[in-house]
């Protein structure tokens, strides 16, 4: 190797999962279910990114992802020692729940955590291949080090991808955890069809699609997602064609520009920095 392959390096699950480009489905997802929780959404409000940029604050969700699997240890630490400054000024009474919202709060970190990471594989076991438990233990073994970066304690965290899970789920079940707040409504817009670049246009129907209807029931109950057996007939056949095509698209159509951007450092271009290739 030529380049700095970073915390994790192309053998690891990190690369593996996150390279493929259905995080974009993740993502979309993983954000709707941040915003069911009031007080992100109340950080959110705070820093007003849905109103000014919804496309920024989409592709943040997984910018850190990206540059902590795919960027060297100095790109991924500078990356979130900037998140970890900008959520120092995040915090205050939240005027929906009465509660009180703190970026650094372990909990709700923990929260923006784990939604990604479980959607993330969901859309990797639909679309590329099933993973074994170990597999999945092993990828939530390494993305323990992206949360340490954030300030979130592993220590406190659940110790196995399905516990990450079940955690999720079972706060989801607590009676007013999740509020449709005029933030989710905001990012149920943005999903369902706001601005979006030109070059996701075309696909971008199928990931709102998926988004919305892979959610767990909970969440589809916030959001209003009625379910049909047509909708699940739709869902399960487009995912599982992408799934048998897959393997015959070109990286271009199938990895996401991080991941390709990566590859080149380590085997050509070791000067390669992150910003210059971070966007999808």
């Amino acid at each position: 190797m030529k380049g700095d392959p970073g915390y994790f390096g192309p053998d690891s699950m990190m690369w593996k999962v996150n390279k493929e480009i259905t995080v974009l489905f993740g993502g979309a997802r993983a954000l709707l279910m941040h915003a069911a929780h009031p007080l992100i959404a109340a950080g959110a409000r705070q820093t007003s990114f849905y109103q000014r940029d919804p496309w920024k604050r989409l592709i943040r969700t997984l910018s850190l992802q990206n540059s902590v699997t795919f960027g060297t240890k100095e790109e991924a630490d500078e990356s979130a020692h900037r998140i970890n400054k900008l959520h120092e000024v995040i915090k205050g009474e939240d005027e929906v729940s009465g509660g009180y919202y703190d970026a650094l709060n372990h909990e709700q970190l923990l929260w923006v955590h784990a939604c990604l990471q479980i959607s993330s594989l969901y859309f990797y076991e639909k679309t590329v291949k099933k993973l074994t438990d170990e597999e999945k233990n092993q990828y939530h073994s390494e993305n323990m080090k992206a949360a340490e970066l954030v300030l979130i304690n592993r220590k406190e965290m659940p110790q196995t991808h399905d516990d990450l899970k079940e955690w999720v789920i079972s706060k989801a079940r607590t009676k007013d955890y999740l509020i449709y707040t005029d933030v989710a409504k905001d990012v149920q817009e943005i999903i369902a069809g706001g601005p979006v670049p030109t070059h996701i246009k075309p696909i971008w129907p199928f990931i709102s699609f998926t988004a919305f209807n892979t959610l767990p029931k909970e969440f589809k109950t916030l959001y209003g997602v009625k379910e049909s057996k047509l909708k699940n007939l739709i869902l399960n056949f487009n995912l599982k064609l992408l799934k048998i095509t897959r393997p015959f698209l070109p990286p271009f159509f199938r990895l996401i520009a991080p991941a390709r951007w990566a590859s080149q450092r380590i085997k050509r271009k070791p000067n390669l920095k992150f910003k210059d290739k971070a966007n999808f």
